[in-house]
């Protein structure tokens, strides 16, 4: 699966590709500072800024806009990464991604295994596509953390110590609150953020004591707005995006390991058969992503060793501010949001969580 090159994304023309128009010219500051330069100190630039005195101003606030957008965007950068740089080898890193055998998980595994890196999957089911013999897949159902445990030490021995984890494995029942069984609202908490904790404490200590690695979380723009017929799905990516934070803080100042990285991932809806018949309702603004475009996203990202934020569509970025803004129009929001889940009809890998329970052995092989 090679990366796509084109110049319009999979999803077509759409408001990311005028966003990042935008960001290439008139909040481009290497692009704008000729242009200040020009005006300033040129005969004609003066003449012209003379004549069109307000299109002169605005050249300057978008310049000293862009330059502060990028100070901004560089001083994040240092600052989430600890003010530290730090080397990966691909050829030795093993990435460790739980729910790879379909989906986004698959696009990631795909991925990596083309640039030759060594990759285990942790999932319950078996994979539906073929890879190479540096992938590595061991059944593991990630809700139990004795489970969790004795594949790591199969991982381990096998494989070797995982220096990046993805925690992707995701699921959602599309229920009500009222109509949602406890079961089911225990398997969705269960697998999209308890699990990440067992994740963690299985394979997080070695990362740790080399101080190298990363910890990939994916969450969603369910984080930032809740609707209908998702509220337990949208409680644990919430659930997910402190955990990212808290991780992010506590491997600075309580496991003195400042040079491992962690990445968060937002996406939107997905033409996945996770989240078939679900409808995000902006075709424009927040199209539904190719899962082959958030697994882009996410190994581009990756391959940076840096720790970052994954946004896609990127227009998402605009969801937190709902957070802030007042009722009536953050309720408003939510409240027509909730047309995307009447047809909801995902696929279910498991469909009665109740009558399968997490194994406490693996049965894991590679």
């Amino acid at each position: 699966m090679p990366m796509h090159k084109g110049m319009l994304p999979r999803e077509g023309f759409c408001a990311d590709v005028v966003l990042k128009l935008v960001r290439r010219t008139v909040l481009n500051p290497n692009l704008l500072l000729p242009l200040v330069l020009l005006a300033r100190f040129t005969k004609k630039g003066q003449d012209l800024s003379i004549l069109h005195p307000k299109a002169a101003r605005w050249l300057r606030k978008l310049f000293y806009l862009a330059v502060a957008r990028g100070v901004g965007r560089w001083l994040s950068d240092k600052v989430r990464n600890n003010w530290v740089d730090d080397k990966y080898d691909w050829s030795k890193e093993i990435v460790l991604i739980t729910g790879g055998s379909a989906g986004i998980g698959a696009c990631i595994v795909k991925l990596l295994d083309e640039m030759k890196v060594t990759v285990v999957v942790l999932d319950v089911q078996k994979m539906t596509y073929a890879a190479s013999s540096r992938v590595h897949h061991f059944y593991c159902d990630i809700r139990s953390p004795e489970n969790l445990a004795a594949v790591a030490e199969k991982v381990t021995s096998q494989v070797g110590h995982p220096s990046v984890i993805i925690n992707n494995a995701g699921v959602v029942r599309g229920k009500t609150i009222l109509d949602a069984t406890p079961a089911d609202v225990r398997f969705t908490f269960d697998v999209n953020a308890l699990a990440h904790y067992w994740v963690a404490q299985a394979f997080l200590p070695h990362i740790v004591s080399q101080n190298h690695g990363m910890v990939v979380t994916v969450a969603s723009f369910a984080s930032w707005i809740t609707v209908p017929n998702m509220v337990d799905y949208a409680a644990t990516k919430a659930a997910a995006m402190a955990f990212h934070e808290g991780l992010s803080a506590e491997l600075k100042t309580r496991y003195n390991a400042p040079r491992v990285r962690t990445v968060i991932v937002h996406p939107g809806a997905t033409t996945t058969e996770l989240f078939t018949g679900f409808d995000q309702g902006a075709p424009f603004l927040m199209p539904a992503q190719a899962p082959e475009s958030i697994a882009e996203a996410v190994v581009k990202q990756i391959l940076t060793g840096r720790s970052g934020q994954v946004i896609q569509p990127e227009t998402g970025g605009l969801l937190p501010s709902l957070r802030s803004q007042p009722d009536w129009q953050s309720f408003r929001v939510r409240s027509k949001a909730q047309t995307g889940m009447l047809n909801y009809n995902g696929r279910q890998v498991i469909e009665d969580p109740a009558a399968v329970a997490a194994p406490v052995a693996s049965n894991g092989s590679s």
